[in-house]
């Protein structure tokens, strides 16, 4: 089992591409199974975050939550930075009011799930951003409604519902590390059982491939009619890419992070909440419905900036 998963990890960023091109590929042929597949994100990402939180120890998270210094750089770069980024960017933006909303709702919002998978595999102190990841989703909830006001005004602020944010915590955060803590408690009560949490930590790599591969089949059909939109926002999230990872890496060398810390503060900047605000654009009200396009074609620009970036990040962050 651990050669077979020793094997899996070291061709991992060949898996990822190869789960992204076969979504894209089932997407575009079996537009249909969309809808189907889009009810599949939230317990494999649930599934994934499990696998990720069961290989952190509690006593880990503990030690990480009190390194203030870390999770101060934490809320600079995702709710000081990341705004004034955006807001450069706002003013070249296409002026259709719902090409704006999804940019935003999708920018501003810090990701919480699959970011500690991928900074896990650029070396990165993953263990760091689980313990931060409720102070992240509650912080992007509180500050949403005033960036959103901010840039578009209190009128279209108010459309936005905020119901999924709390559904994605309870889903994506709650649960799985309930369930992490439950079966840590169990294993040190039965030592010769072990083996089992083993078993499962060597299924991080197939995941996060299925997670890859349902998120891109199920969104690409969204996308049908509307490439014109999607073409015009995919320089704004790779040039977003770009800036973040120079800014986070010159905020963790200002705030004097370790090699670890450093490369977890670039990831978090650089990746956004797409999957968990996907909910939100497409809960929006008739004439918005570009907003969610917008929200997903992020999603694929990402995806693929993160095994660039898995590569990358360690050569820059070193």
């Amino acid at each position: 089992m651990s050669g077979f998963a020793d094997r899996l990890e070291r061709h991992q960023v060949a898996i990822y591409l190869i789960a992204i091109a076969a979504g894209g590929a089932v997407g575009w042929a079996a537009t249909d199974l969309g809808p189907i597949l889009e009810h599949a994100i939230n317990p494999l990402l649930g599934a994934l975050l499990y696998v990720t939180f069961l290989q952190v120890p509690i006593a880990d998270l503990g030690k990480a939550l009190r390194d203030t210094k870390f999770l101060s750089a934490l809320l600079v770069i995702n709710f000081a930075i990341v705004p004034l980024v955006v807001t450069v960017m706002f003013a070249m933006l296409p002026a259709q009011q719902a090409v704006q909303i999804g940019v935003l709702l999708v920018l501003l919002c810090p990701c919480v799930d699959y970011v500690i998978v991928f900074t896990g595999l650029a070396g990165g102190s993953s263990t760091r951003l689980i313990a931060a990841t409720p102070l992240l989703l509650v912080a992007q909830m509180a500050l949403l409604p005033l960036f959103l006001w901010l840039f578009l005004g209190s009128e279209l602020a108010d459309i936005v519902e905020f119901r999924p944010f709390v559904v994605a915590f309870v889903v994506l955060i709650v649960v799985p590390l309930a369930l992490a803590w439950a079966t840590q408690w169990w294993a040190t009560r039965r030592p010769a059982d072990t083996r089992v949490t083993e078993a499962v930590n060597t299924t991080m790599v197939p995941l996060m491939s299925a997670v890859l591969f349902v998120v891109v089949a199920s969104q690409v059909p969204t996308l049908d009619g509307n490439l014109s939109d999607v073409l015009s926002v995919v320089p704004f999230y790779v040039a977003f890419l770009v800036v973040m990872a120079l800014l986070g890496t010159a905020l963790a060398a200002a705030f004097r992070l370790d090699t670890g810390r450093r490369r977890a503060l670039v990831f978090s900047g650089a990746t956004r909440n797409s999957l968990v605000v996907l909910p939100l654009a497409l809960a929006l009200p008739a004439g918005f419905e570009i907003a969610a396009v917008v929200v997903v074609t992020q999603t694929l620009v990402e995806v693929i900036g993160m095994v660039l970036y898995v590569r990358l990040i360690p050569r820059l962050v070193a």
